[in-house]
């Protein structure tokens, strides 16, 4: 009798959990977004990844879906489930410009350009720029003349801001001295220790932090607005950085900003062909769930739809159009932004279809030489920017 009791019980309970689960599916059904969802992000210790997972709790406790947020610890790692299907969406960083671009890491046989689209990003208070020692005397972009400058290997992301910010003042590589580094925190360790001047990062790293509370300080490279002859320059290099006027970061508040640069972060992107109705759902959650994650994890103000730029570098999937016309933000330029940023991975697609049909170089740096070569030539001829060469 006993055996039957607890018998009766578990299958009590397992109906209920049955019930349980059936709802929720039901529940997202009901909203338009699927039971389960999955994204990928950057590691655990990430803003980019608690947010996703805040945001994810309102996913759930609002909608009824389970988000799963998959760590990735390089853009790889990140970009290949959404390649492959294995994941619905990417909390990525500006990799995801770059494979829309077709050029970085893209530029293989086994990438190429990427059908991404924009969903929504997060920009925050924060910014992204050169630090030096304060004790260096680098006041500006101009006086990294002649100065040690980190590269970091395998880190298109930091060296192209780095390549950029020389170009604001006129200068090329060549008028400075490349000091090679294997990694991001080697670079800025190197300030601590002398043994460079000058490293690209986020104002609110830790390692900025750490050279701020050093006796050597920090500063951080103005890029001022106004001086539009340099910033046509830096944009010509690094053409996905905003002006951005930071608040927050390493010796910056709100009564001592830094005038520079950013871009968002993270950058919400899926595949173009993902379902319109979902995406539409999807985004709006997120907006009209904003003021249940944005005090949940550092940097998740930074959705707010007031943050949103309608005309960045990476096109808006149609299903993030339809909601944003409907939010009132959505502009007749916006539009005309949008389908020339298609128009124009169109011809990318097209030159990469016939490029692999050609029988390109096997060697990897032969390959890509010759794919950057034929992508330009593409771009060249119907009058576009090349960007990346």
């Amino acid at each position: 009798m006993q055996l039957i009791k607890k018998t009766s019980i578990a299958l009590a309970a397992a109906a209920l959990l049955a019930t349980a689960s059936l709802g929720t599916a039901v529940q997202a059904a009901e909203n338009g977004l699927p039971d389960s969802m999955t994204w990928t992000a950057y590691g655990t210790g990430s803003s980019g990844y608690s947010q996703s997972v805040a945001i994810g709790n309102v996913l759930k406790n609002k909608y009824g879906t389970n988000l799963a947020v998959k760590p990735g610890k390089n853009d790889i790692s990140r970009m290949t489930p959404l390649k492959l299907g294995k994941a619905d969406y990417c909390a990525c960083g500006i990799a995801s410009y770059f494979g829309f671009e077709g050029v970085t890491l893209f530029a293989s046989q086994a990438w190429g350009p990427q059908p991404i689209r924009l969903l929504l990003a997060s920009s925050g208070s924060s910014g992204l720029g050169i630090g030096t020692p304060a004790d260096a005397n680098i006041l500006a972009a101009s006086d990294l003349k002649g100065k040690r400058i980190a590269w970091v290997r395998g880190a298109d992301a930091l060296n192209v801001p780095m390549t950029a910010t020389l170009a604001f003042a006129g200068l090329t590589w060549d008028d400075v001295t490349k000091t090679e580094f294997s990694g991001y925190a080697a670079s800025w360790e190197a300030l601590n220790t002398g043994q460079v001047d000058a490293a690209f990062g986020s104002t609110v790293t830790p390692l900025a932090k750490k050279l701020a509370a050093s006796p050597r300080g920090i500063r951080w490279i103005p890029l001022p607005h106004d001086d539009e002859k340099s910033w046509t320059r830096f944009s010509d290099v690094a053409p996905y950085f905003v002006k951005k006027i930071a608040t927050s970061g390493a010796d910056i508040t709100k009564d001592s900003p830094w005038e520079g640069s950013s871009y968002p972060y993270p950058i919400l992107v899926g595949n173009a062909d993902r379902s319109a109705d979902e995406v539409y759902t999807l985004v709006k959650a997120i907006v009209e769930g904003y003021d249940d994650y944005k005090d949940n994890a550092p940097g998740a103000k930074g959705w707010a739809l007031a943050n949103q730029n309608t005309q960045w570098v990476i096109p808006y999937h149609e299903g993030a159009v339809r909601y944003l016309k409907e939010a009132g933000v959505w502009s007749e330029a916006a539009q005309l932004h949008n389908d020339n940023l298609l128009a124009r991975q169109d011809i990318i697609m097209a030159s990469w279809k016939t490029f692999i049909a050609d029988n390109p170089p096997s060697d990897k740096d032969a390959f890509k030489t010759a794919w950057l070569a034929a992508r330009k030539a593409s771009l060249e001829k119907a009058g576009l920017p090349v960007v990346f060469e």
